[in-house]
């Protein structure tokens, strides 16, 4: 009998996103197929701890196991930290590598390189002290590396933008200024299928009253229409522009790509190289719609890292 293989699955982490990381890490474990995965649950705390063990501790766990499903969003992890981890532990790992995670999870590294390859991106200004901010009009106040819609705001008026800046440089030490876009939120996940290679899922819009912020984002109601409704030509334009944009970044397993499609066309918006991951999340759901299930992708992910 094949002996199953062992995966260390690592939750929490030491940033604003540690109980969204704690719930996709979760979700993972009761999903993966036991028939096939001995899974190892690690815990990264808030003090850096992990499942109580200190980092020499939980290296030795690592060692012990085939594969790394890093499942911390956000900064110290997805930015491409447990990526750099694994890769001096030898041990392989799902998602991107230590480079297209930092850059991918800076925003505005990520507008630089979308904007070489030729895809659009917001105007935006990088602001790193928020008394020297001019008010230009409606503006999305965001941390640079910060996810899950953590420090952003809409401003409308002048005198709210030096506090929302002030409350994302809490956050981060760079502050993203953006123009406010005009249209529809629709995201494209990318998958490096180790059965049938690189493609796209189904398009997922996301239908909110207003900001899609951190709030809306796990509150349950905003609508998530999937797969989104599209022309052909439009359609093409978001697989190609987000195949387009993970290939610059480097990204390798998954990505979740988000833009505004609005009538001038599309606009890159950001890319997450570890979205959430319980089965309730954008992503997997995506997936689903393909009729690909939770466990099935959860198994082309590990299968691709092993490969």
């Amino acid at each position: 009998m094949l002996r199953a293989i062992r995966v260390a699955v690592i939750g929490g982490g030491q940033n604003c996103e540690h109980d969204v990381s704690v719930a996709s890490a979760a979700s993972v474990l009761k999903a993966l197929d036991p028939a096939k995965y001995e899974a190892v649950s690690l815990t990264i705390g808030r003090d850096g701890s992990w499942s109580g063990r200190s980092l020499a501790a939980a290296l030795d766990v690592l060692t012990t196991c085939d594969v790394v499903l890093p499942l911390v969003h956000g900064p110290l992890g997805e930015d491409g930290t447990l990526a750099g981890l694994c890769e001096l532990a030898g041990v392989p790992y799902v998602g991107s590598p230590l480079r297209s995670g930092a850059l991918a999870m800076d925003k505005w590294a990520t507008k630089l390189v979308a904007e070489a390859v030729g895809i659009r991106t917001a105007r935006g200004r990088l602001v790193t002290d928020a008394s020297t901010v001019d008010f230009t009009g409606p503006v999305v106040v965001k941390p640079v590396a910060a996810g899950s819609s953590f420090g952003v705001r809409l401003v409308s008026r002048e005198e709210d933008l030096e506090p929302a800046v002030r409350q994302a440089l809490e956050l981060d030490d760079r502050v993203l200024v953006e123009e406010v876009l005009e249209g529809r939120e629709i995201d494209i996940a990318v998958l490096d299928d180790p059965d049938s290679g690189r493609r796209t899922g189904p398009p997922l819009e996301i239908q909110v009253p207003g900001l899609f912020d951190t709030t809306v984002k796990y509150d349950g109601s905003a609508t998530f229409v999937i797969p989104a409704p599209l022309a052909d030509t439009e359609l093409k334009a978001l697989e190609d522009s987000a195949l387009r944009v993970y290939e610059a970044l480097g990204c390798r397993g998954l990505a979740r790509v988000d833009f505004f499609l609005t009538s001038d066309g599309l606009v890159l918006n950001e890319v997450n190289t570890m979205p959430g991951m319980t089965a309730e999340s954008q992503v997997p759901k995506m997936f689903a719609a393909a009729g690909l299930s939770y466990p099935d992708l959860l198994d082309k992910l590990v299968r691709g890292a092993l490969r």
